[in-house]
């Protein structure tokens, strides 16, 4: 098992925490990954960290495909990995929600699972550089010829010799996207994955390997799930401490009838919590919506309590069938922790 370090995206004032990402790498973690939604980006801290860091690779979990052309994704993640001296670099990609595309970024909605196809196609493209870089797809054509263009456009290809094999990554949680991440990606970035969680995934993601149709299989693909771990020994004020996150995205983070989160939330069988939850954050009582997040939906998704706690519920997670589990946690015990349960150190 690997591990990751996930240390988000800023709030009110950026704070890249630097010696802890350090120290992880000390430590032996394998990937740092950072995050945006509609403040600071998921590319520029990787830029700053890979001239602090050695060997940790940089993921970005993720870049919201709505921020950035797929032609400027690839340009980002190319520059990057080359900064870094080649071969750290992760693009980690999702859709975001529809009010983030179309509230923050002014674009429609449109089709996710046809953006993410054409972008990933597009990205490899240029990666490769193989020729002027031409696409017709459902979502994105280049030359562009919508409403608009002038006609003249030009197909192009890569002044940069990049690295052709930057990894891509997804993130994914229904049906659909999860069989074309296995599909087209390289890996997958699970939304609500927890141990056990495999027994739903397993056969989407077969099914996209069949797709893919060259003998693709799990061998070939990397899974990076994401995991709260907070150092307390008190679990049940560690288990408060993350649930004003779960009010957040399973309450507020989407339109009431298009949440992704919350969906997760009802998959799992806490349909009406998850309901509670979202009625209370929408109508402004977040402080209830915070209190009817169950103790039981915490722990299982995250790794709380004394550090032989930790340790012991670590087990599930080590067979859970992800290659890495990415920390969500800026507790410098935490990190330690973690190596411990993981034999790195």
């Amino acid at each position: 098992m690997k591990l990751g370090l996930s240390i988000g995206y800023s709030r009110a004032h950026l704070d890249i925490p630097v010696k802890l990402i350090q120290r992880a790498e000390e430590l032996g973690y394998d990937s740092v990954w950072t995050a945006e939604a509609y403040g600071s980006d998921a590319v520029t801290p990787l830029a700053y960290l890979a001239a602090l860091t050695k060997r940790i690779k940089l993921g970005t979990g993720i870049m919201q495909l709505a921020a950035r052309t797929p032609a400027n994704a690839a340009m980002s993640a190319a520059t990057v990995d080359a900064m870094a001296g080649g071969g750290r670099f992760i693009a980690g990609l999702g859709v975001s929600g529809p009010q983030i595309v179309e509230g923050w970024y002014g674009e429609p909605w449109g089709k996710p699972y046809y953006r993410m196809k054409d972008y990933v196609a597009i990205m490899r493209k240029i990666f490769r550089r193989e020729g002027p870089v031409t696409h017709d797809g459902k979502e994105y054509t280049l030359p562009y010829n919508g409403p608009g263009a002038m006609g003249i456009g030009k197909p192009l290809k890569s002044i940069l010799h990049m690295n052709p094999d930057i990894p891509i990554y997804l993130a994914t949680g229904n049906e659909s996207t999860v069989k074309l991440t296995a599909e087209i990606a390289d890996g997958w970035l699970p939304m609500g994955f927890m141990p056990g969680a495999m027994d739903e995934y397993r056969p989407w993601l077969e099914e996209g390997f069949r797709r893919a149709g060259n003998g693709k299989s799990m061998k070939d693909f990397a899974i990076t799930a994401s995991v709260h771990v907070e150092v307390e020994n008190d679990v049940k004020a560690a288990l408060a401490k993350l649930k004003p996150e779960v009010a957040l995205y399973v309450g507020g983070m989407g339109h009431k009838d298009k949440n992704f989160h919350n969906d997760i939330m009802v998959r799992r069988g806490f349909g009406d919590a998850a309901k509670r939850i979202q009625e209370l954050y929408l109508a402004h009582r977040k402080d209830e919506a915070i209190a009817a997040v169950p103790d039981e939906w915490v722990d299982m998704k995250s790794l709380v309590g004394p550090p032989a706690r930790i340790r012991e519920r670590y087990r599930a997670w080590e067979d859970c069938g992800a290659e890495t589990i990415s920390v969500r946690s800026r507790q410098p015990e935490a990190i330690e922790v973690m190596a411990q349960a993981a034999r790195l150190n």
